[in-house]
């Protein structure tokens, strides 16, 4: 209960210090994404070499359109961890499986929504993002400090019009190695200039499943008439993340 006071605390010294006329953050006008978000696939429930697309078997049966070079390497891979090996899969040595393999969810996901930045929380290890929403734009000095989440701008859009923001449109760039799509080792190009953008809403007919669009561009490693796309579902479950996670995120570094 000790976090919940702190917070609690920090609200209030935050609220006494704001400037005079200062707006409240109107929470009102951003979907509810509160709670614990979970895969909504149950083939595999305990979360093991998930896959990166969720509708089709691990491995090759993921059908990725690598360019020969890359196949080659990918193959190379799989046989390597059929003999019991790792492969090129890095997180064994607890390196983050970075952009934008966090967004599988092996683990439990939380958002959080903030007047300036959007927070992803996963219950594991250092997997947290960190989305600006105030309308930066990327640093210049994303090539001498990489990070394996990137950076990631956002922006939120109301697709309605009915004045409430219904739609997160994210673009991350900025990302370090070793990366892999998935445990099967699905490689992204070894110069580390993957672009990913994602398009994160609420069905409207159930507004307990998140919707993740997303498309990553330009990664030489696939063949240059493709570009890998998809969606991901999560459902909400009413209880949320542990505290542990909240607190990773706040000893992060912030982008400049």
């Amino acid at each position: 209960m000790g976090y919940r006071s702190l917070i609690g605390a920090t609200a209030l010294v935050a609220a006494l210090l704001a400037p005079p006329g200062a707006q409240a953050f109107d929470e009102s006008k951003y979907p509810d994404l509160k709670g614990q978000w979970r895969r909504t696939n149950t083939g595999n429930p305990l979360r093991i070499g998930l896959p990166w697309d969720q509708t089709k078997p691990v491995g090759l049966g993921q059908e990725a359109p690598l360019t020969p070079e890359y196949q080659a390497i990918y193959e190379a891979n799989l046989a390597e961890q059929a003999r019991g090996g790792q492969g090129t899969d890095p997180t064994f040595t607890c390196l983050s499986p970075g952009m934008p393999r966090v967004m599988i969810a092996y683990a439990p996901m939380e958002v959080v929504v903030t007047p300036e930045t959007t927070y992803i929380f996963i219950e594991h290890i250092h997997d947290n993002r960190r989305i600006h929403t105030d309308g930066r734009s990327f640093p210049n000095n994303m090539d001498d400090d990489p990070q394996f989440a990137g950076y990631s701008v956002g922006k939120w859009i109301d697709e309605d019009g009915d004045g409430r923001y219904d739609l997160l449109e994210v673009e991350t760039r900025g990302m370090k190695g070793p990366r892999v799509f998935d445990a099967s080792g699905i490689p992204l190009h070894q110069d580390n200039k993957t672009v990913v953008k994602e398009r994160i809403y609420l069905a409207k007919a159930n507004p307990n499943l998140l919707h993740r669009g997303w498309w990553t561009r330009p990664i030489v490693a696939w063949c240059p008439t493709s570009r890998s796309g998809g969606a991901r579902t999560f459902a909400r479950k009413a209880t949320p993340m542990s505290a542990s996670a909240r607190r990773t995120i706040s000893s992060a570094p912030t982008a400049s």
